[in-house]
C-alpha cells in the first residue's frame, strides 16, 4: 500500500504533507480505538476439512478470527497492488490495463473491508481491532489517491514515452 502513490502525492502536489498524513492517521486510529468493541476471541472449532468457500462465508458472517481474515488477503492485496503499479511504471501494462486491474480488485477489497469490520471483535486486543480497521480505511484512501493520480497526474506515474499504443491515456 502506498508504495508508489504517496511519493507522487508528496513530491508533485501540495495536497498533503507527511506531517498532515501522520496527524490524520493518528487521530483516526485514536477514534477507532475508542469506538472499537470489546474483544471476544473465538474458540477454534473449525475442522480441517472445511472448504475454502466455507471459510469465505464464515468470514463474511463474522465467525472467523480476525487474523484469519486480515493477513491472507492483506499480503495478497499488497503484492497485487505493488506488482500492478510496477508493471505500469515499467511500461508493460498500458493505462487502460492498469485501470481494468484496479477495477477488478474493487469487489474483493469491499468484501475484505466488510469482513474486517464484522470479524474485528474476534481478537484479543482493542489495539488489533483499531489497526485492522485503520488499514481497511487506508485501502479506500489508496484507491482515492490512485484515482487522483490517474486523472490529474498520469504523465508522472505512467511511462508515457514508451506507451505507443495507449498514449492517449496519458492526457
Amino acid at each position: 500500500m502506498f508504495y508508489y502513490s504517496l511519493p507522487i502525492i508528496f513530491k508533485h502536489t501540495s495536497l498533503l504533507t507527511i506531517n498532515e498524513l501522520l496527524a490524520i492517521s493518528v487521530s483516526l486510529f485514536f477514534i477507532l480505538f475508542i469506538s472499537s468493541p470489546q474483544p471476544n476471541p473465538i474458540s477454534e472449532t473449525n475442522s480441517p476439512s472445511t472448504s475454502f468457500y466455507h471459510h469465505l462465508y464464515s468470514a463474511w458472517c463474522g465467525n472467523q478470527s480476525l487474523w484469519k481474515v486480515f493477513w491472507p488477503f492483506f499480503i495478497l492485496l499488497n503484492f497485487s497492488l505493488v506488482l500492478i503499479d510496477y508493471y505500469a511504471k515499467s511500461g508493460i501494462l498500458t493505462v487502460s490495463s492498469w485501470d481494468t486491474l484496479h477495477f477488478v480488485l474493487i469487489i474483493p477489497i469491499a468484501w475484505w473491508g466488510i469482513s474486517i469490520w464484522r470479524n474485528s471483535s474476534r481478537t484479543s486486543s482493542r489495539l488489533w481491532i483499531a489497526l485492522a480497521r485503520l488499514i481497511s480505511i487506508g485501502i479506500v484512501f489508496e484507491y482515492i489517491i490512485k484515482i487522483y493520480i490517474r486523472i490529474d497526474l498520469p504523465r508522472v506515474f505512467f511511462n508515457c514515452q514508451e506507451l505507443m499504443l495507449d498514449y492517449g491515456g496519458c492526457f
